[in-house]
């Protein structure tokens, strides 16, 4: 026998209570087969449902979308970035340049390992500390480091810290839209609960198909189990064919 399933998806519980909706607009308030206070609350509920569907979609297709641009901003800062350490490294290392050099950039003096800089806050923290350190070095009068140049750095970090803010408003728009929904997600299934509920008492005194013939017009989904679906598979091979 197929059993009632609630709705479990958005767009299943905007299905159900639009058309419950819709009966409760057609159907005369005597014959409704649930009662005006409820169908009030649909009236009430749908459209706010509805909007905050809309707006946590396009909150988080604007994140989504700008993802990608960022991504590669996050790929540039890091490539650059580490460019001119690698850069630094090697000037230490032919010895155009003392080990010492290193502390400028909040280094280890023996570390010729490039940092980490898998994380955005790995490449926050050292682009922070190489930026500041090359710039303390040159008012000194030493010689800047080139290719790349700090200036260019500074450009790539810059663009990605710009980036990587607002990419974090995003997020925090995009996970508060999804609080709000997630509250009239709880909300909508206690209206929708509420309907079924009172449609199958309306219609309890009918055969069991066709209370749910009745009911599945204000909504109401039934499924069948998957031996059922495999029974009735069977029953319908076994009947002959007149053609």
């Amino acid at each position: 026998m197929p059993y009632r399933r609630l709705p479990n998806t958005d767009s299943a519980r905007l299905r159900a209570l639009k058309a419950a909706y819709k009966m409760g607009k057609n159907t005369h308030p005597q014959e409704l087969a649930f009662s005006q206070a409820t169908f009030s609350k649909v009236e009430l509920f749908i459209n706010s449902f509805e909007k905050a569907i809309a707006h946590y979609k396009a909150a988080y297709d604007t994140q989504v979308e700008r993802s990608k641009d960022y991504q590669q901003l996050v790929k540039k800062a890091r490539l650059y970035l580490s460019h001119f350490i690698q850069v630094v490294n090697m000037a230490i290392a032919r010895g155009e340049l003392q080990p010492a050099v290193r502390e400028h950039y909040g280094m280890d003096i023996d570390e010729s390992k490039l940092p980490s800089l898998n994380t955005e806050k790995d490449l926050i923290e050292w682009g922070k500390k190489i930026i500041e350190g090359e710039m303390a070095r040159t008012r000194k009068g030493m010689t800047p480091i080139t290719n790349p140049t700090i200036a260019v750095v500074k450009v790539r970090y810059d663009q990605f810290l710009e980036a990587y803010n607002y990419q974090k408003v995003l997020q925090h728009n995009t996970q508060r839209m999804l609080n709000e929904l997630n509250e009239l997600r709880k909300k909508a299934d206690e209206i929708i609960l509420t309907i079924w509920n009172e449609v199958e008492e309306h219609f309890k005194d009918l055969s069991d198909e066709e209370r749910r013939e009745k009911a599945t017009a204000y909504g109401l989904v039934y499924v069948y189990r998957k031996n059922e679906i495999k029974g009735l598979s069977l029953l319908d091979n076994a009947i002959p064919r007149l053609f």
